[in-house]
């Protein structure tokens, strides 16, 4: 397909199991849709996971094939080959490795070497079956609060958020994958679970843009992709950041300069659910600045939002020309060959070296 017809809609959604079904074939199709996101349950085995996603492919060659796999307890194929990836904390842990001064530089370049090797195997693999793009890093700050960011974070400290997450980037891009930062402008201080609850962070703007947002403006070009956290800041805005004009147009289009994709997170997460119904929450988030939404795990609502939503054509264009950006554009290596592929032989080894795996 070439790009003059790559079409994908603002809607990305997800499937029931383990093989396409009439429902999910209906959704794909719809021109709305224009990516789907996979689960764990949507996973079996090697072989299983590389037809469904050429069945998806075959429907619709345009939409965007994603997949939550940062590593640690946040990756959804982690049997039948698949290296199970380490939690991010393991990555800045390596960086404070060794203390004293002279080895300070040795420990921090193998852990930028190590989050190259991670982000490498992750989309190596992830291509190898068929999935396209990866909801990682997560560049949120580890404050010791947050409960469902915890390990997923490199560090508390920005400027190694920063180098750990430019150097998997590097990674994925070798992998043949983009990458999507999260969940801007932080999640690490909210200490609600925002797909059970609704945080509030209580901070100035001044101390969030000074510290949590410092990643995302030092990454700056090699971010692909961001995805806001459903968290409120009420010193800077009433509506959480996905919905939030302040916090995607001001300050992550304009004053940060990002020209990325922005993803809404899932608008089944209760942390949306101030926006009222699914639709609403779909509109307010692409007024706000979003690109495209995340709705999982209710296919219900996924009807409601293909049936329901209206986007104006120069929004719609606007989503497609950025997502088109996020689609590879080199062919995938298949997992046999991969698997005597020096860069992945060197990049699993290096991971094994520094017990990461």
């Amino acid at each position: 397909m070439s790009k003059a017809t790559m079409n994908p809609g603002p809607i990305t959604l997800d499937v029931v199991g383990q093989v396409l079904n009439a429902e999910d074939r209906r959704r794909i199709l719809h021109p709305l849709t224009g990516g789907v996101i996979l689960f764990g349950r949507n996973f079996a085995n090697r072989k299983q996971l590389t037809k469904l996603t050429a069945d998806i492919k075959k429907l619709r060659p345009d939409v965007l094939i994603s997949i939550d796999h940062e590593g640690g307890r946040v990756q959804r194929a982690k049997t039948d080959g698949f290296t199970h990836l380490p939690a991010m904390r393991k990555l800045g842990e390596l960086w404070g490795a060794k203390h004293h001064s002279s080895h300070a530089a040795e420990s921090a370049a193998l852990a930028m070497a190590a989050a190259t090797a991670c982000g490498y195997v992750l989309a190596a693999e992830l291509r190898a079956c068929g999935v396209d793009f990866s909801f990682t890093p997560v560049l949120d700050l580890d404050f010791g609060r947050s409960g469902v960011i915890g390990d997923r974070s490199f560090s508390r400290d920005p400027q190694i958020v920063f180098v750990l997450a430019k150097s998997l980037n590097e990674g994925l891009r070798l992998g043949g994958m983009e990458n999507c930062g999260k969940h801007f402008p932080g999640h690490g201080w909210a200490e609600a679970d925002s797909h059970v609850a609704i945080p509030v962070d209580e901070r100035s703007l001044q101390e969030i843009l000074n510290d949590d947002a410092k990643p995302y403006e030092w990454l700056d070009l090699s971010l692909a992709a961001v995805m806001p956290a459903h968290v409120i800041y009420p010193k800077v805005d009433s509506n959480p950041a996905g919905f939030s004009k302040i916090w995607l147009h001001s300050i992550l289009r304009q004053e940060l300069g990002f020209e990325g994709v922005i993803f809404s997170d899932d608008l089944s997460m209760e942390g949306a659910s101030v926006a009222g119904s699914v639709v609403k929450g779909a509109e307010l988030a692409l007024e706000a600045g979003c690109d495209a939404v995340l709705i999982c795990n209710r296919p219900d609502l996924a009807d409601q939002l293909l049936s329901k939503l209206k986007v104006s054509k120069t929004k719609l264009d606007e989503s497609k020309r950025r997502l088109n950006r996020l689609m590879p554009t080199s062919p995938a290596v298949a997992w046999d060959l991969l698997q005597n592929e020096p860069e992945y032989q060197h990049a699993k080894g290096l991971l094994k070296q520094f017990n990461l795996i």
